[in-house]
């Protein structure tokens, strides 16, 4: 019911993660006979991993499935509705990110980083465009024009529900002709490990940050934190960073949005940033 009002991505993430780690353990039970115990012993599951923010989510979308049970007479409780007392949270209210002069170090155990490629390439992918993790993940080849160096995500793949233009900087270019010999041929240009016919998976990213020693200090959400924060002390145009990180901009006159605006100077503020990243 709700996935009309998702963007398809979203609604892939959010089914994914009931499959992966809420239907194997409660998936064939009759939603009316879940207890809030059994549910807190599956959620605990995803807390062990350290995967509190993903774990929070996933609580909240059970408890939104309770409550639908509710309301159309399969259950009369909600089992997840006070469970968040009893589970760890995060400390602070923004993911973990990279400060300037922690950047260099990272980037240096991102390269020696020795697994998939194709993840490696997404990562720095991430850092230097500041589109959401789930933005990139699900790209397809035919939304990027190399040769005009824009890349155009569809209104359906937005969390705001529209369009937006991601200029390309040279690096950004560079990793994307290397993808392109590797992933050409597949729709998606990070094809699933297991189905090329479905998106690389969530936890891809934060695995490869916690491989190379940075479990805790960073998320693949984080990088859009880094780019904010010092693109705002290098003094650039706050409309301007807004509009790459695709926020709404509340004070837009009668909402009207133009998804095209300041694209000449985000695209030299991108390659400062890229050059100042990947240098």
């Amino acid at each position: 019911m709700k996935s009309a009002k998702w963007s398809a991505g979203y609604a892939s993430d959010i089914m994914e993660a009931f499959q992966n780690d809420i239907f194997p353990y409660v998936g064939m039970r009759p939603v009316g006979e879940i207890k809030p115990l059994e549910l807190l012993n599956v959620l605990r599951k995803i807390e062990k991993r350290g995967a509190l923010e993903k774990m929070r989510k996933v609580r909240q979308r059970c408890s939104e499935v309770f409550r639908y049970a509710i309301a159309t007479g399969r259950a009369e409780f909600n089992p997840a509705a006070d469970l968040s007392s009893a589970l760890d949270v995060h400390q602070s209210n923004h993911f973990p990110f990279l400060k300037a002069d922690e950047i260099p170090d990272f980037l240096r155990a991102l390269n020696s980083y020795t697994g998939s490629r194709l993840v490696l390439i997404a990562t720095k992918l991430l850092m230097i465009t500041g589109v959401r993790t789930i933005e990139l993940r699900a790209a397809l080849w035919p939304e990027f024009d190399l040769n005009n160096t824009i890349w155009e995500i569809p209104a359906e793949r937005m969390k705001m529900r529209r369009s937006h233009l991601v200029p390309l900087s040279t690096q950004a270019l560079d990793l994307l002709n290397e993808l392109k010999i590797m992933t050409g041929n597949y729709r998606y240009v990070f094809p699933g490990r297991n189905d090329p016919n479905k998106p690389m998976s969530e936890a891809s990213i934060n695995q490869v940050i916690k491989r190379i020693g940075y479990g805790g200090k960073l998320t693949g959400h984080g990088f859009r934190h880094s780019l904010s924060t010092i693109l705002h002390e290098q003094g650039y145009e706050s409309a301007w960073i807004e509009i790459q990180l695709a926020h709404v901009d509340k004070n837009s006159i009668r909402g009207t949005y133009n998804h095209a605006q300041y694209l000449s100077q985000r695209r030299l503020m991108l390659q400062w940033y890229s050059d100042f990243i990947i240098n």
